[in-house]
């Protein structure tokens, strides 16, 4: 057997010299060589291809120098221009003797304490404009804010809204504050490399780096908004609110949730792309009181399989208009209920979440141009994007009398009035829009956004008509409630 080796070890060992001799004796040819760069590309395209192909600012790294090159120039440029989030809010701790009136008596009810959340922000405008999420601050009473350079701010929230998970802070200085610029999130494609900074867990500011993993990610649960950037920079607790930047040192996302069994990072992280931060701190800065989505007044679901085929596609995809309002911005435009919107400005709709995504970061005012599959073609339509209409009444009506809606401020809902209140803009009904603290209302768990559709057996179609109800003086009540798409009924003696 030994032999049987050396015998392959000197055939080997033969055969290399008698090439390096046979290759210095060839003459050499005046071929261009193509080097190591071109034969890698070709065999990271699968073959022979065009170098040309691929885009001139995106390609692997090729040797042991490229592979050395070090992120630490970005990371320096910005990381100065994130910073970390300390909201606190008062919770008054429950007592055992709670209830008990002579207990409480010389016991006295829980004592408050604080209850606190840690995350990370962005400095997105000189002024002191930072952008977090909403999870962060979310009733929170104080909220301060801690820069790299050890400065800390109490901050004041301009703007949050909860179905996008996103909220806007102001933080004051006689200087200028360093920030980061926000990118364009529709120029990433899947496969650039991103890095995350933020706050993991309290331990301080800490970067990570990957790549974008996927686009347009949907239903992965943390807010109403279906279109997430996935990358698989270690994200943890502590890093929400943080940036995703690109190696241009652009903002193109906030760090916002992950996907994990354990509590930690397994490499399937979200962000919230930076065109819908962009158009919701504009509208932060303006002034708003919530954040308002152009109308075009038509609805949509989504397009299954079988309603693919039945229009005849070859795969399902866009938005399927269900309705359409006859007075809106759609139904002037020609958009019929059937029709199906492929793209948005020029921009390939996929689903339904797609279309929301798109609309929502355009400003009002303005006009979009559809591609649409109406009866069999598809044509390109103009459509305004206006402002969501008020409504023929939109005056707020405070409840009294003895009722379990003593202390609520109801009005009809108008497309306005449902995007202020989250709800859908074709909702129809009265709505809460407000409750007085340590009313009756309060205390029965009225929210605002509640739909108010029955009470005592009258169906509710005006805000007068419940006003009325809510004054017969009577200490039976039965009454049916709309909330987040779910009915509730309930019946009780007050």
């Amino acid at each position: 057997m030994r032999a049987k080796r050396y015998l392959l070890l000197a055939m080997c060992a033969w055969m290399a010299i008698s090439g390096s001799a046979v290759a210095q004796d060839a003459p050499k040819k005046p071929v261009e060589d193509p080097g190591l760069s071109d034969v890698l590309t070709d065999l990271l395209n699968g073959g022979k291809a065009d170098v040309g192909a691929l885009a001139p600012d995106r390609r692997v790294p090729f040797g042991r120098d490229e592979m050395q090159l070090s992120f630490a120039p970005l990371v320096k440029s910005t990381a100065a221009a994130v910073v970390n989030v300390y909201a606190s809010k008062q919770v008054k701790a429950r007592s055992p003797f709670e209830g008990d009136p002579f207990f409480e008596q010389f016991f006295g009810g829980g004592a408050p304490r604080n209850r606190s959340s840690l995350g990370s922000g962005v400095l997105v405008d000189q002024s002191g404009i930072i952008v977090t999420n909403n999870h962060v601050v979310q009733d929170a009473d104080e909220v301060k804010v801690a820069l790299s350079d050890g400065r800390e701010f109490t901050s004041k929230v301009l703007l949050k809204d909860d179905t996008l998970d996103l909220a806007v802070l102001k933080i004051d200085s006689d200087k200028p504050f360093q920030t980061i610029a926000i990118g364009d999130s529709d120029a990433l494609q899947v496969g650039d490399l991103v890095l995350a900074i933020g706050n993991p867990f309290g331990v301080g500011q800490t970067t990570t780096s990957g790549i974008v993993s996927a686009l347009a990610r949907t239903h992965i649960g943390v807010s109403d908004s279906g279109f997430f950037i996935q990358t698989d920079a270690a994200i943890n607790p502590g890093n929400s609110g943080g940036a995703l930047i690109n190696m241009g040192g652009q903002l193109v996302g906030i760090n916002t949730a992950i996907f994990s069994r354990t509590g930690g990072s397994i490499g399937i992280g979200f962000a919230i792309p930076s065109n819908m931060v962009r158009a919701f701190t504009e509208a932060a800065k303006g002034g708003a009181e919530f954040f308002e989505r152009p109308f075009i007044g038509a609805s949509f679901e989504p397009v299954t399989p079988q309603i693919a085929e039945s229009l005849g596609m070859d795969h399902p995809s866009g938005a399927l208009i269900s309705s359409v309002d006859e007075n809106g911005p759609a139904a002037r435009a020609g958009l019929r209920p059937g029709d199906v919107v492929l793209q948005f400005n020029g921009a390939a709709i996929e689903h339904m979440e797609a279309l929301d995504y798109r609309l929502a970061t355009q400003p009002i005012g303005g006009k979009a141009t559809l591609s649409v599959l109406s009866k069999g073609e598809e044509k390109s339509i103009e459509v305004a994007l206006e402002r969501a209409p008020e409504g023929t009444s939109s005056n707020e009506v405070l409840l009294r009398g003895r009722s379990p809606f003593a202390g609520a401020k109801v009005a009809e809902l108008s497309p306005r009035l449902a995007q202020r209140l989250r709800v859908a803009t074709d909702t129809k009904g009265v709505a809460i829009v407000g409750i007085d603290g340590g009313s009756p209302a309060a205390g029965f768990g009225f929210q605002p956004g509640d739909i108010v559709r029955e009470v005592n057996g009258e169906i509710i179609d005006t805000a007068e008509k419940l006003k009325q109800l809510a004054e017969v003086d009577t200490r039976w009540w039965r009454f049916t409630v709309e909330r987040d798409g779910r009915i509730m009924r309930q019946m009780l003696r007050y």
